[in-house]
């Protein structure tokens, strides 16, 4: 599996991995027989239909990163932008939920797909459908998310990215965890995320996101968090 060289490097063995899906380039170098080619997150384009349908599907489309699937036999290397990194062992039941921009890479036997923020074990009460993922989208504009999230499942590996540094925070106490939007990355185990508000939207718009929304977090697992509220 991924192997940290330092604090912004990884390093994997492609065969032993099974192969790895990486953003494009995240690819440092690497030794050996491998190969790259283009790789398709399942559901980034599975919107049709007319109008806001399709609205939301070129939405869907722009909130993942272009990525690229390694086969072959050999080791490569992964960083990108001198950003931080951070390997998260999968285990079979977990799901880890995280924004593209803040993925690097993966193992390619893991169930990746791209969700709707509101059907993503929380979202602050939008509800589902074409409407709740509009009203994620006007939610992700003040708070710096993105309008879809995403997901994977099953056994394997995956590396997040994050700017100034990792905190690893556990979930699962009497209360919950409450983090600036701006600063999350990723939500492992079973983890349900709302968005909530102490003021109006007008207010929240006059006065920055950071000040007016929080991301509530409970259940079990662990939320990361960046040691800023850099966009990634």
């Amino acid at each position: 599996m991924f192997e940290k060289v330092n604090s912004k490097v990884v390093k994997v063995d492609v065969g032993m991995a099974g192969g790895v899906v990486a953003r494009n380039g995240a690819m440092l170098f690497y030794t050996g027989d491998v190969s790259f080619a283009p790789h398709q997150i399942p559901g980034a384009n599975q919107m049709g239909g007319g109008g806001m349908m399709r609205m939301a599907g070129r939405m869907m489309a722009g909130e993942h990163e272009r990525t690229m699937l390694a086969q072959g036999n050999g080791e490569v290397h992964y960083g990108f932008a001198g950003l931080e990194v951070q390997v998260v062992q999968m285990q079979p039941g977990a799901v880890l939920r995280v924004e593209a921009s803040r993925l690097l890479a993966n193992t390619a036997a893991l169930q990746s797909s791209i969700v709707s923020v509101m059907s993503s074990g929380g979202g602050g009460g939008g509800g589902g459908g074409l409407m709740g993922a509009l009203r994620g989208a006007a939610t992700g504009a003040l708070t710096g998310q993105g309008m879809f999230t995403t997901q994977l499942s099953g056994q394997g590996a995956a590396v997040l990215l994050a700017h100034g540094g990792f905190l690893e925070l556990q979930v699962g106490g009497p209360n919950p965890i409450v983090v600036d939007p701006q600063a999350f990355i990723a939500a492992y185990g079973n983890v349900q995320t709302e968005l909530k508000t102490a003021m109006s939207w007008r207010d929240a718009v006059g006065r920055g996101a950071g000040e007016a929304m929080q991301l509530h977090c409970v259940g079990q697992g662990v939320v990361y968090v960046q040691a800023s509220e850099e966009k990634l």
